[in-house]
């Protein structure tokens, strides 16, 4: 999220396939998988990650404005530098171009599609570990398991590149904050400042792993809007839009907290105070209540550019998906993974 605060799982489903008789099973292999269903499954595996190639490209395109507009705010707090969202629009654009929208763009670039390759592909992997019957669906609250599991995962590739791009999201074009000429020049610093060089990109993973682990959430919540959706016969081409948009609201209105503790954590100095009140998830946590008060964790005038950022890049990312899934041949075993009851 970031987000925001990531890929979405696919829904896309085959009639055919639904009123076939399931074949005749072949020989088992050494996992007491059939031969032929490993070889199905790996496959699809492998698919899942290509489309998770196409949907982190759609949510940079889309979602990244809107991205560095909540960190910002989130960052600066209620006492900063910008009165809203739309201020910090203004006063963006006036200072630093339409560019000042796209800062901090390029390790996501780089890092979002593998970030969504890698929550796809293991969201598609622990969907096939709970499914002993390839002709029973999975139930929401397996679908919530799949994307915890997903979302602890990808913060191994998410951390770094959300470290990365919130460090230049927050450089507003003067002297007084601009720290870095770039990506590369950031990870240089890092190594040279950090005490554990090069892993000091991972040195906020436990705040990252706070933030995604309310994938479960956001996972879960899409199976159950989908499924409703359906039973009030809402056409197919609308529902990845439809349930996708309100997964991610859903989504923030439980994780929005975290993610302010994390932007708070990952923007801090490379070389911070002493004291430090973002040295850990606890201080930060006491020090935003203490200077805040609870609306610190949940402003409200943060909220619109997070349900923006994530309405616009997620549902256009469930469009993705679902259009990758059909052209790369998804459809059969997704229907038994994913949410065609």
């Amino acid at each position: 999220m970031n987000a925001a605060s990531s890929s979405l799982p696919s829904t896309a489903t085959s009639t055919t396939a639904q009123l076939e008789a399931p074949p005749a099973l072949p020989p088992s292999n050494a996992l007491g998988q059939p031969a032929s269903a490993a070889s199905t499954s790996s496959g699809m595996t492998i698919r899942g990650f290509l489309v998770g190639v196409a949907t982190g490209a759609t949510k940079l395109a889309v979602g990244h404005p809107f991205d560095t507009i909540k960190v910002r705010l989130q960052t600066e707090g209620k006492s900063g530098r910008f009165g809203g969202a739309l201020d910090c629009v203004r006063k963006t654009i006036a200072r630093e171009g339409i560019r000042g929208l796209y800062k901090g763009a390029t390790p996501p670039l780089l890092g979002w599609a593998l970030m969504d390759s890698v929550q796809l592909g293991t969201l598609t992997n622990l969907r096939i570990l709970q499914q002993s019957d390839p002709n029973t669906p999975l139930t929401v609250g397996q679908h919530a398991l799949a994307g915890l599991g997903a979302g602890a995962t990808v913060s191994l590739v998410a951390t770094p590149v959300e470290f990365l791009k919130a460090k230049l999201q927050v450089q507003y074009g003067d002297a007084a904050t601009t720290r870095f000429r770039g990506p590369v020049d950031c990870v240089k610093q890092v190594i040279r400042s950090h005490k554990w060089g090069i892993l000091g990109l991972w040195a906020q993973l436990p705040a990252t792993l706070l933030f995604r682990s309310n994938f479960w959430l956001l996972w879960g919540s899409y199976e159950v809007f989908t499924q409703q959706l359906r039973h009030w016969h809402v056409g197919e081409a609308w529902i990845p839009f439809l349930a996708g948009g309100l997964a991610a609201n859903a989504f923030w209105a439980v994780s929005f907290p975290a993610d302010v503790i994390k932007n708070r954590m990952m923007t801090q100095p490379l070389v911070p105070p002493s004291p430090n009140p973002y040295r850990s998830i606890a201080s930060t946590a006491r020090h935003i209540y203490a200077t805040e008060g609870a609306r610190g964790f949940s402003e409200v005038r943060h909220l619109p550019t997070s349900i923006l950022s994530n309405k616009w890049g997620s549902t256009h990312c469930f469009r993705v998906l679902e259009s990758g899934a059909r052209r790369l041949g998804l459809n059969q075993r997704v229907k038994s993974i994913a949410t065609d009851h």
